[in-house]
């Protein structure tokens, strides 16, 4: 990244996830810098390097979303796929605005401004170690600040009695119902023989492949192709004495073999997405849900089941309809031979502010026992 500070050229190396251009113009900018001069500089696309105080950027990052939300077009009454589109188009500007807000770290992530917080040991486990002075969005080092705290703090699943720790970029398992889900479901007796084994297919933490081998599954391969969650799930089956039961290998989608239990539990809506943790959310056209099922029948041993964990928030939101799912799952050569369902838990159901509210709390999570036909 360059730009020019007190009338000489500076360079840095960017240091994003989730923005991978930094931006062009830059400014310096400190504590005399006014929300609303800040505000019309991150409306023109210029970044503004903080120098003044880290407290208040935070604060200044707190007045520019407020000024963001209060531009955003009071609700009509739209079809439900209008009004996810529109709500993912204001939370996608916000992101870019509130990204122009940039900090400087040092070499070894340590950040030169006024009562900063010890960022280092997060940037290292988010970034690995530095390699040179950066520029990173203040808003992206509060998720990494975040998301070191969720690592270290850990997430309670009652179907293990333990916890699960996410690393940076996994996908935190806070949505409880899909895990009761799975832990109540009756295994294939197969599973749990001598010689038995389950795929765990985007493992992510290895929640999902953990509830199996602590329900006594004689072993689990749980694949990911994302290699932070490959060292996450790797991570949390170790400290669950759960690591000479469950493999964990990178891969798309299925490894090699055939399993008697092929479980998956994939992105829920079939929209784009725009940050790293949103594709465990957001799957475009339903491309892995489609290659899932299509590849199923092939993993699957001889009465051997595929478990499909899937929300059916995307037909609440016009994105894809019942229709289309069981389509899929026939051309697939597919029967489903059971379906348990759970309603949200979660905060966002009952929030009436939430634009997708109606959606949300009409949600159904389904476990799709499915067969080979």
């Amino acid at each position: 990244m360059h730009w020019t500070e007190a009338g000489i050229e500076q360079q840095a190396r960017w240091q994003s996830q989730s923005r991978p251009a930094a931006p062009v113009r830059v400014v310096v900018g400190d504590d005399r810098l006014s929300a609303d001069q800040a505000y019309r500089l991150v409306q023109q696309g210029t970044g503004i390097l903080w120098r003044g105080d880290f407290q208040n950027a935070r604060q200044l990052l707190s007045a520019l979303a407020r000024r963001v939300d209060r531009q955003r077009q009071t609700p009509q009454r739209n079809s439900a796929a209008v009004t996810f589109r529109q709500h993912r188009q204001s939370r996608t500007r916000l992101a870019q605005l509130l990204g122009l807000l940039l900090v400087p770290l040092e070499s070894d992530y340590s950040v030169p401004l006024r009562r900063a917080p010890d960022v280092a040991l997060a940037c290292t486990e988010a970034y690995g170690v530095a390699d040179g002075p950066s520029v990173i969005a203040l808003r992206e080092l509060t998720g990494v600040i975040g998301a070191h705290q969720w690592r270290h703090k850990g997430v309670q699943i009652p179907a293990l009695g333990a916890r699960i720790y996410p690393h940076y970029g996994v996908f935190s398992p806070i949505r409880g119902e899909y895990l009761t889900l799975v832990s109540q479901a009756p295994l294939p007796p197969a599973v749990c023989a001598s010689g038995g084994l389950a795929f765990d297919v985007g493992t992510g933490t290895g929640v999902l492949a953990a509830i199996l081998g602590h329900r006594g599954a004689n072993r689990v391969i749980a694949t990911d192709q994302d290699w932070r969650a490959v060292d996450c799930a790797r991570d949390n089956l170790s400290l669950l004495k759960l690591a000479n039961r469950v493999e964990v290998v990178e891969a798309d989608l299925f490894p090699a073999g055939r399993a008697s239990l092929v479980v998956c539990n994939p992105p829920w809506i079939p929209a784009a997405p725009v940050s790293s943790l949103d594709h465990a959310v957001y799957d475009p056209d339903s491309n892995m849900l489609r290659r899932f099922l299509a590849g199923l029948g092939d993993h699957l041993e001889r009465d051997g089941e595929g478990w499909l964990v899937l929300s059916d928030l995307a037909e609440h939101l016009e994105l894809r309809s019942r229709t289309e799912l069981l389509a899929m799952i026939d051309e697939s050569g597919l029967v489903v031979v059971d379906r348990s369902d759970t309603v949200p838990t979660h905060r966002k159901a009952g929030d009436i502010t939430d634009p997708l509210h109606a959606a949300r709390s009409a949600e159904i999570t389904s476990l799709w026992r499915l067969k080979v036909r």
